[in-house]
């Protein structure tokens, strides 16, 4: 409540809202909505397996329909992940990418019932690209999900070098002061139904002076224009 009264005396309201407290009563997720919220499915009490020990997912996961028009509405699912601080309990990746196996199957259970779906997948996944974790959330083939990959506005446009990499572009989203390193580990990942109305020119990681007095992440924006069904 506190952060939509800041943001609307900035002109910016978001009047629809989902929180969701899961395991972990010390960090929470939440969506705020310029549209209204159609339906409502979040996940604050999923479980799984490991090491032969049963482990909860921390911190739940939102599912809510948004009706952008009468004509168009679309999925979104935010996650936090396990972060990479290690436990007394269990390997943090291990329990990262067990975390990340139950989102895909939320993911996948809507997927299965309408490929086409407008689904857009987003939060901090707590890992680079290529951690077994990040890639089963993304996925492969008819369900595999497309990373939007949002990157500085600072006129890179040349390709990389070596074709099997992406553009050499400022993307990264976190710094971890403990090692002076900076990485990408938060994502806007969509359906392929998704994104047919991705406009990739208004896809970005926002640039400010003092990004880090709010937070050690960089907020991540995604511009989509909402095609009639």
């Amino acid at each position: 409540m506190e952060l939509r009264e800041s943001l609307q005396n900035e002109s910016a309201k978001f009047p629809h809202w989902e929180f969701v407290s899961g395991y972990d009563t010390n960090i929470h997720v939440a969506v705020l909505s310029k549209f209204p919220i159609a339906a409502r499915r979040s996940h604050t009490n999923e479980s799984f397996l490991l090491y032969g020990r049963r482990f909860r997912v921390s911190r739940g996961f939102v599912e809510i329909d948004i009706r952008v028009n009468p004509r168009y509405s679309f999925t979104l699912i935010t996650a936090h992940l396990k972060s990479r601080r290690p436990v007394s309990v269990a390997d943090q990746a291990d329990l990262r990418e067990e975390e990340a196996r139950v989102l895909r199957e939320k993911i996948d259970r809507i997927l299965s019932a309408d490929a086409n779906a407008n689904l857009i997948v987003l939060g901090d996944l707590n890992d680079v690209k290529d951690s077994p974790s990040t890639k089963l959330v993304i996925g492969r083939g008819k369900r595999g999900l497309v990373d939007t990959r949002p990157a500085e506005r600072n006129g890179d446009r040349q390709p990389n070098p070596d074709p099997r990499y992406e553009p050499r572009r400022i993307t990264w989203t976190y710094f971890y002061g403990k090692e002076d390193s900076y990485s990408r580990i938060d994502y806007i990942l969509i359906s392929k139904g998704m994104a047919r109305e991705w406009d990739v020119s208004g896809t970005y990681v926002q640039r400010i002076p003092d990004w880090g007095v709010a937070s050690d992440h960089r907020p991540l924006v995604a511009r989509f224009r909402a095609l009639e069904n």
